[in-house]
C-alpha cells in the first residue's frame, strides 16, 4: 500500500504565497482603500523592508485583488525592461483594450503590437503614445495599477517614475506599487526629478505579530504552549524565519532545537550572506563588536569600536534604516533578525 505524504504547509520560495500564510491585512486593507477611492490621497506606494520581510507577497496580494475586478487594469513590470514600452504592451494585452481604445487615433506597429487604433497616426515617443492610452482608459472610467517589485534606481526606472509623475498631474487613474530595499528606495527618492516620492507613502514591512505565529506553529504541530512560544521566539518575527522553521520541523519531524544547524544554514545562505556583502567595513566592525558585547549597550559598543559619538551614530543610523538593528529602550541596540549575532560571530 502506497504511503501517504502529507505536504508541507510552508514554503521556502521568496515571493510565492505560502498555505500557511501570515499576512499583512493592515497594510494590503489601507493600500487597497487609497487606491480604490474616487479621489485617492496618494497614487504611488512604496513597500520596503529587508529581503524575506515578505514584500512581494503584500505586493502580489493587493494586485490580485484588483485583477478580480473589471475596472482594473494590472501590469507587472520588471525593473530591467524599458518600462514604459513595457507597460504599453503590457496594457494591450488586456481584454476588451480595442474596443476602449478605438478613437484613440493610434498605430502600435512600432512597439512590435501589430495594431492600429483609429487613424495610421505613428507617433514614434512611448511615453506620448502611453499618455494617449492612459487619457482614454481614464476616460473611460478604468484604472491601471503598476507593480514594480525590488524596484532599483537604474535609468528604466528613473525614467519612468519620472514620467508617471506627469501622468499623476494630469489626473489618469493610474496608481504604482514597488517594492525595493531601504537603499534603493532611498536612491530614488533623491534622484534628479524625483524628490515628489518623499510625498508618497514608504511602508516599512517589519515583524510579524508573535502571538499569531505562536498560535500557527500550536495548530500546525500540536504543540503546547511552552514549546509554540520556543519555536516562535526563535523566529523573532521575521516572515522568511517563520516559513523555514516551519518548513525544517514539518519535512524533519523534529522540535526546533534538532533543526538548528539546518535553520542557521538557510539564514546564512539564502538571506544573510547577500546581506553581509552590502554592508561597508565600518558595518561590520560595529556589527562584530555588538556581538561580542554581553549587555548590547550603546556605550559599550562604541568603545569597542574606538569610535567618536558622533562617528559611532551615522553606522548605527545606517544599520537601523537597513532594518538589521533596532532600538528596544534607550541607550541600547539588538539584532533584528533571527540568529544574526551567531551568523555574525562566524564571519570574523
Amino acid at each position: 500500500m502506497k504511503k501517504t505524504v502529507l505536504k508541507n504547509p510552508y514554503t521556502l520560495t521568496f515571493g510565492r504565497k505560502p498555505e500557511n500564510l501570515i499576512g499583512r491585512n493592515q497594510e494590503i486593507s489601507d493600500i487597497l482603500e487609497c487606491f480604490q477611492n474616487d479621489a485617492p490621497e496618494y497614487q504611488v506606494c512604496m513597500l520596503t523592508g529587508l529581503r524575506g520581510v515578505g514584500k512581494t507577497v503584500c505586493l502580489t496580494a493587493v494586485a490580485n485583488e484588483f485583477r478580480q475586478d473589471k475596472n482594473w487594469l494590472v501590469a507587472d513590470l520588471s525593473s530591467e525592461r524599458n518600462l514604459i514600452d513595457a507597460l504599453v504592451a503590457e496594457l494591450a494585452g488586456h481584454q476588451g483594450f480595442l474596443s476602449l481604445l478605438k478613437n484613440a487615433k493610434l498605430k502600435l506597429s512600432a512597439f512590435g503590437l501589430g495594431l492600429e487604433l483609429g487613424t495610421r497616426e505613428q507617433i514614434k515617443d512611448n511615453a506620448v503614445v502611453l499618455d494617449r492610452i492612459l487619457a482614454k482608459l481614464t476616460e473611460n472610467g478604468k484604472r491601471v495599477l503598476v507593480t514594480l517589485d525590488e524596484a532599483v534606481p537604474n535609468r528604466f526606472v528613473r525614467e519612468f517614475v519620472s514620467q508617471f509623475q506627469i501622468y499623476i498631474r494630469k489626473n489618469y487613474n493610474v496608481f504604482l506599487l514597488m517594492t525595493g530595499l531601504h537603499e534603493n528606495i532611498y536612491d530614488l527618492q533623491n534622484a534628479k526629478t524625483m524628490t515628489f516620492l518623499y510625498r508618497a507613502p514608504k511602508i516599512v514591512l517589519g515583524p510579524l505579530n508573535m502571538w499569531l505565529i505562536e498560535a500557527n506553529y500550536q495548530k500546525v504541530f500540536g504543540l503546547s504552549d511552552k514549546d509554540a512560544h520556543t519555536m516562535a521566539v526563535l523566529t523573532k518575527g521575521y516572515p522568511y524565519a517563520f516559513q523555514l522553521l516551519g518548513y525544517l520541523c514539518f519535512k524533519e519531524q523534529k522540535k526546533c532545537d534538532d533543526v538548528l544547524l539546518e535553520f542557521d544554514a538557510y539564514l546564512g545562505e539564502y538571506v544573510y550572506d547577500k546581506i553581509w556583502t552590502e554592508l561597508s567595513s565600518m558595518d561590520k566592525k560595529v556589527l562584530h563588536a555588538m556581538a561580542k558585547s554581553n549587555n548590547f549597550k550603546v556605550n559599550t559598543i562604541r568603545q569597542m569600536v574606538n569610535m567618536e559619538s558622533s562617528t559611532f551614530s551615522v553606522y548605527r543610523q545606517r544599520l537601523l534604516k537597513k532594518g538589521i538593528l533596532s532600538v528596544p529602550e534607550y541607550g541600547c541596540l539588538d539584532f533584528v533578525l533571527p540568529r544574526f549575532k551567531e551568523y555574525v560571530e562566524k564571519m570574523e
